[in-house]
């Protein structure tokens, strides 16, 4: 080969092999940079977004899904009620988690068989409260609402209503269950009150324990709430701290 057309050739060779080699090492980089992605996706740990309150927490919640209840009040009616104790029957013969009544269960078709069910009676109880909801739809005020219907789970609506007729009568508020209702409930035991024409049930010599429910009910619902915002906020503190963590869905 003549020493003119070498030169070329030997040009064209070290091209080709800068170009090889300029290939070679973006191709390494470019792999390198793309290798650690799939590493680097964390395995995640998912955290329950609710606190633990009892072992019936799930039948609860789908109780108040059901309803539109919030869980913690039907946990801390159970918690009044029975201590979260499945076996607990009461001395009027209430069953249950949500000592219900046996008469109040066939009430909603719940044959006997079920009746120490501990599902069917949380679930039942949620439609008690559902019921005894429409029964004092006209109390616009939320807070007070629930007070006349936790009254009324405990002793009745009936009960409950005749205190109502009897606080309109003597001027009082029918909407306000403190300082109003409550103490014509307990005027309900002495006859020249449960004598009057208004009252359709008679006397009622279980206001104590029905003014206590109230109180108790609403004292372990504050704190269930609280537990579980309290959860709420440790669980978004650990989140935003670790990125490795999520809430499941």
């Amino acid at each position: 080969m003549k020493k003119r057309n070498l030169i070329p050739a030997t040009l064209v060779l070290l091209i080709s092999f800068v170009a090889i080699f300029v290939f070679d090492v973006a191709t390494k980089r470019l792999d390198k940079s793309y290798e650690p992605v799939w590493k680097e996706v964390p395995a995640y740990t998912y955290l329950s977004p609710y606190a633990e309150l009892s072992p019936y927490d799930a039948h609860f919640r789908e109780a108040a899904d059901s309803t539109g209840y919030d869980w913690t009040l039907i946990a801390a009616i159970a918690f009044t009620e029975s201590r979260f104790d499945s076996t607990a029957v009461s001395e009027a013969g209430a069953l249950g988690v949500m000592q219900m009544m046996p008469e109040t269960l066939r009430g909603f078709d719940i044959p006997d068989s079920l009746h120490n069910d501990n599902y069917t009676n949380i679930m039942t109880a949620a439609r008690l409260l559902q019921s005894l909801e429409k029964q004092f739809r006209y109390i616009k005020d939320t807070d007070e609402r629930i007070k006349f219907i936790l009254a009324s789970y405990n002793a009745g609506f009936g009960y409950i209503h005749d205190a109502m007729r009897l606080a309109r009568k003597y001027g009082y508020d029918r909407y306000k269950w403190e300082t109003n209702v409550d103490s014509f409930l307990v005027h309900l035991s002495k006859p020249e009150y449960y004598t009057d024409t208004l009252c359709r049930n008679g006397q009622f010599n279980g206001w104590a324990e029905t003014l206590s429910f109230v109180k108790k009910v609403h004292r372990n619902w504050r704190k269930f709430r609280a537990i579980q915002e309290d959860y709420s906020d440790s669980i978004r503190e650990l989140i935003i701290n670790d990125s490795t963590l999520r809430i499941m869905q």
